[in-house]
């Protein structure tokens, strides 16, 4: 199948980051795009997102943090850099060939030369990251954008946050120069929504302030595009594109479950296809819940009982912590139960990436499709009369 580019939307990122208006000076603090797993992030970023910047003049260091989880993130991240940066001391490279061409820079035969060696940046008493940075910014004469993904791998250890106070101090010493040939640019993403949009929220972080913004998921457009493909394949069951669109956003966006379920649409009757595809998706959704709602059970009734109370709130849930709010867990348990208690569930909750914090006290469900399951599951609840145990247990 050919790739689906959202180059119209990579456009627009990429000016708002390099060209930034004056509404848009705030992501110079920093960007952190945090969005469920298998909705295409990570394409896009590579495939659409990094070629525009590029072709606006930037230097471009990506790294993903799951390429080896085993890894410290610290490590990954300045191999990145160094290696970025071996690029620009190469010839014959293709980053050096671009800049020539859109910048217009004489660098000579050797390509650029630093004052530093590259296996001293970040080392102990080597160059620091900012040094570093900052001298490419004014050789270059052009921006740099690090885009980490999977950035909430770096909260695993001490050396993981330290690396993102030395990239926030690049930051610092790059972008507020009066005359700075260029800019810094910061671009976090992350599949654990609750932790990327943290790390903008809490002041302990390094990029506390920075903007935070969910990844805008695919849309119709794609599910047009898919249809195509597989026709040009030559399926035999083809659903209509609102049907498809509808399964599409059942399946909370996830291009490979749409894939899924137009698979499995292939063994029925064509002239039924409208029919079984809404079917079809409706299971794969109930089936990717449950796994979601098994940790909520796993973590015991009281996180059911906060769970509930985030996910039946209409909009963001506040006072979860509250007198109400204790008297109602407390009758749903039978047992006291205390705010410290609410407070460590709900950090248990977090940390599953079931629920996330959006600002003191306000917290919503992480994944949207995961709330709507679990609202369907009560009120099936309520109208069979089973109990809020039952209701929360995953089917079998």
């Amino acid at each position: 199948m050919t790739l689906f580019h959202r180059t119209a939307l990579a456009d627009q990122m990429a000016r708002q980051l390099l060209r930034p208006g004056l509404l848009d000076q705030g992501l110079r603090s920093g960007l952190f795009l945090s969005g469920l797993r298998r909705t295409g992030k990570t394409t896009f970023l590579r495939q659409d997102l990094i070629p525009a910047l590029e072709a606006l003049g930037a230097i471009v260091i990506y790294v993903d943090l799951w390429t080896d989880t085993r890894a410290n993130p610290a490590t990954l991240i300045h191999a990145a850099i160094q290696r970025a940066l071996a690029e620009l001391q190469t010839p014959a490279s293709g980053v050096l060939a671009r800049l020539k061409r859109l910048k217009g820079l004489d660098v000579g035969a050797a390509g650029f030369k630093f004052g530093f060696q590259l296996n001293e940046v970040g080392a102990k008493g080597g160059v620091t990251l900012a040094d570093a940075l900052t001298e490419v910014v004014d050789k270059a004469r052009t921006d740099v954008v690090l885009i980490v993904d999977e950035v909430q791998q770096a909260l695993a250890g001490e050396d993981g946050a330290q690396m993102l106070l030395a990239i926030k101090a690049a930051r610092d010493a790059i972008n507020p120069r009066p005359a700075t040939p260029g800019h810094f640019i910061f671009i976090g993403t992350g599949s654990h929504r609750a932790q990327v949009v943290g790390m903008t929220l809490q002041g302990r972080h390094a990029f506390a302030g920075a903007t935070s913004v969910d990844y805008p998921t695919l849309d119709g457009d794609y599910v047009a595009h898919v249809l195509d493909a597989i026709a040009l394949e030559g399926a035999r069951v083809q659903p209509s594109l609102a049907v498809a669109i509808e399964a599409f956003d059942t399946l909370g966006r996830r291009p490979e479950e749409l894939i899924r379920a137009l698979r499995q649409l292939q063994q029925a009757d064509p002239a039924e296809a409208d029919r079984f595809l809404p079917v079809i998706a409706a299971t794969l959704r109930t089936a990717a819940a449950d796994v979601e709602l098994r940790k909520v059970e796993d973590l015991g009734t009281l996180a059911g009982a906060v769970f509930d109370r985030v996910a039946q709130a209409e909009g963001d849930a506040t006072g979860l912590f509250g007198a109400q709010a204790l008297a109602d867990y407390t009758a749903q348990l039978g047992r006291d139960v205390t705010a410290d208690q609410v407070q460590r569930v709900a950090d248990e909750l977090r940390d599953a990436n079931l629920i996330i914090r959006k600002g003191h006290g306000v917290y919503a469900v992480t994944d949207p499709f995961v709330q709507a399951a679990w609202r369907e599951r009560k009120a099936l609840a309520v109208g069979t009369g089973q109990s809020d145990d039952a209701a929360a247990a995953p089917a079998q």
